[in-house]
């Protein structure tokens, strides 16, 4: 039996841990998996606050996940509940308390809030126990709302968590909304940027780079796995690679409007000024200072490289500008593998979004035109071993999708 000391030393050196992640959606990856281990629980969900309501953003079920083939994912679906009395999560963030439920059948129906079951329903699951914590900052602000759901213990029948265990989670909790709340003052920054790249180019909006950055990580981690790259770097790695692919084509920022916004097909000279986003967007990251430099230079720069050598920008030298394109007839074109990995893998990301979503010049492609296109591209404009991967992570890449919507009546 572990002691609760021992518990609490380990919950401080993982908030280390936590700390080390800068990326929100992989961060409450970490956190989830971290609070099922203390609280010995089967699942759990994250819900976040946004203006009035909690965002169902992120759950883990080991039996649910036992069910599914080797390598697949679970696929959950997004969707939002009000903060009020009326639900549990939704009660734990109106009033910053915690709510132990020993048996969700025998809840006491005086109680304002209910527990909905139509989760367990439509997955075939059936929640016996559930811990609710508010994801609370040092000021008071509840961030959201963490769940563990059904405690693991062989040898008792009635499974429910002990008062201990609260007690150890909420100290988790409080950590947890630290980095939390350090995470998503990450990605307001990013977007920020990204809304500065879209003042230029309407194209470039939020929903856009997080689904192409979400698409990269599903690409890449099941590029990994196979490769078998040990789980603590592929976790480092999706980490950078997430925001990086969000920022592949914030280089856009530096071309002229009457360039991005031209309704119409951009003439030679033109098109050539705007291949020169890649090598701008490199630029902003040449200090180098960091993994996250190195990878935002690298996604930047190679994003519309092709595995067959006809992409650009190619062989330059990435401390120089060119005035007027980033390709030349002196310039060595780069092809298969020695186009950076993550460059290959953002452009298949980034490809894959642009024939899935409505532009101002055209409508989004059917599912069987865009996979139809992609397929074709395998071994010329993508690598091949990694459009394999592509299809595998198509369940995964459909929720993404479905979690970063474009807004309606956008182009």
């Amino acid at each position: 039996m572990i002691s609760e000391q021992a518990k609490i030393d380990a919950i401080v050196n993982l908030s280390k841990d936590l700390n080390q992640v800068k990326d929100i959606d992989i961060l409450m990856e970490h956190i989830l998996t971290m609070a099922r281990t203390f609280a010995i629980a089967d699942a759990g969900s994250i819900y976040l606050k946004e203006s009035n309501n909690l965002k169902f953003s992120y759950t883990q079920n080991e039996t649910l996940e036992k069910r599914l083939p080797a390598g697949e994912k679970l696929i959950y679906k997004t969707f939002e509940i009000p903060i009020n009395e009326n639900s549990v999560a939704g009660y734990v963030a109106l009033t910053g308390q915690s709510l132990n439920i020993d048996d969700t059948e025998s809840m006491d129906p005086t109680l304002p809030f209910h527990f909905n079951r139509a989760f367990d329903e439509a997955a075939g699951y059936w929640t016996r126990c559930m811990l609710s914590i508010p994801l609370k900052t040092i000021r008071g602000d509840i961030l959201g709302v963490l769940q563990v759901i059904n405690a693991k213990r062989e040898e008792e029948q009635n499974l429910c968590f002990y008062e201990d265990t609260e007690k150890i989670m909420d100290m988790f909790a409080g950590m947890a909304a630290i980095a939390l709340e350090r995470a998503q003052m990450t990605r307001q920054m990013i977007l920020r940027t990204i809304r500065m790249a879209e003042m230029r180019d309407p194209l470039e909006t939020g929903p856009h780079v997080n689904r192409v950055g979400g698409f990269a990580v599903e690409i890449y981690e099941s590029w990994a796995k196979k490769k078998g790259i040990p789980k603590k770097e592929i976790d480092s790695n999706r980490d950078v690679l997430r925001m990086a692919a969000m920022l592949h084509d914030v280089g856009k920022v530096g071309i002229s409007d009457t360039i991005l916004k031209k309704p119409g097909r951009l003439t030679e000279d033109e098109r050539a000024i705007m291949m020169q986003h890649s090598m701008l967007g490199a630029n902003l990251f040449a200090d180098n200072n960091s993994d996250f430099d190195k990878v935002a230079a690298e996604v930047a720069l190679n994003h519309h490289e092709r595995w067959d050598g006809k992409g650009y920008p190619g062989y330059i030298n990435q401390n120089e500008i060119l005035a007027e394109s980033e390709t030349s007839e002196n310039t060595k074109l780069k092809s298969g593998a020695d186009v950076p990995l993550y460059g290959r893998i953002t452009a298949i990301a980034d490809v894959f979004d642009a024939l899935s979503s409505k532009r101002c010049y055209k409508q989004p492609w059917s599912d069987e035109e865009v996979l139809r296109e992609m397929d074709a591209g395998k071994g010329s404009s993508f690598d091949p071993e990694l459009i394999d991967h592509f299809f595998l992570c198509l369940p995964v890449l459909r929720q993404i999708q479905a979690r970063y919507k474009d807004e309606e009546n956008r182009v």
